[in-house]
C-alpha cells in the first residue's frame, strides 16, 4: 500500500524517534508499505517519519544490494569527507551539494530483530547517513551553510510556484551514475 510521504514543515521530519521493540507482521507489513513507497516516489531511502511515524528505522535500495530493512541503526566509523548533490523526497524537487563521510559503518536490526552491521561507501555511505538523519529529527538542508539552505527553499518555491522543472538526479534516486 502507497503511504503519503511527509513533506518539510510537516513536525514530524523535526522529531527525534523511538526505538523499534516490537518485530512482528505489523512491522513485516510496514516496510513492504514502506519499500512500495520508496520505489514509486522514486527514492533509495525512506525513513519512517517520513510517512508519519516516528520509529528509528527506515528502509533501502542502493541498486547492488537489494531492499533491505534496518531499525534502530547506529552509524560509526566514520571516515573521510565527501561533498555530492543530495536530495530528499521530504523536501521534492532541489539538489544541493552536502557534505557526508566517505565510508561509515551502519548497525541496526533486521525485521526479526537480529542484529547486523554493514560497512558502506559511496550511495550506500550517503543514504545510511541521510536515513539516519531522518531519525533524529534532521533533514538533509539542516547539514548546509545558510546559503546552500536558502538556495534550496528558493529552488523548491520556484518548483512549487511552476516557474521551473526540478531537475531530475537519478544518480541520487536510483543509485545510477550520471
Amino acid at each position: 500500500m502507497l503511504m503519503p510521504i511527509r513533506t518539510l514543515g510537516d513536525p514530524v521530519l523535526k522529531t527525534p524517534c523511538h526505538p523499534v521493540t516490537v518485530f512482528d507482521d505489523a512491522l513485516k507489513r510496514l516496510a513492504q508499505d514502506m519499500l512500495e513507497t520508496m520505489y514509486d516516489a522514486p527514492g533509495v531511502g525512506l525513513a519512517a517519519p517520513q510517512v508519519g511515524l516516528s520509529k528509528r528505522l527506515f528502509v533501502f535500495d542502493d541498486g547492488a544490494g537489494g531492499p533491505l530493512f534496518m531499525a534502530n541503526p547506529e552509524v560509526t566509523g566514520r571516515e573521510g569527507e565527501i561533498i555530492e548533490d543530495e536530495g530528499c523526497l521530504s523536501i521534492p524537487g532541489p539538489f544541493h551539494p552536502t557534505p557526508r563521510s566517505a565510508t561509515v559503518v551502519c548497525r541496526g536490526q533486521d525485521l526479526d530483530g537480529a542484529w547486523y552491521e554493514l560497512p558502506a561507501e559511496g550511495l550506500l555511505a550517503r543514504i545510511f547517513q541521510h536515513e539516519t538523519d531522518h531519525l533524529d529529527g534532521m533533514l538533509y538542508i539542516d547539514r548546509l551553510d545558510e546559503q546552500g539552505r536558502r538556495s534550496v527553499l528558493a529552488d523548491l518555491r520556484r518548483f512549487e510556484l511552476g516557474l521551473e522543472e526540478p531537475r531530475k538526479k537519478r544518480g541520487f534516486l536510483r543509485g545510477e551514475v550520471e
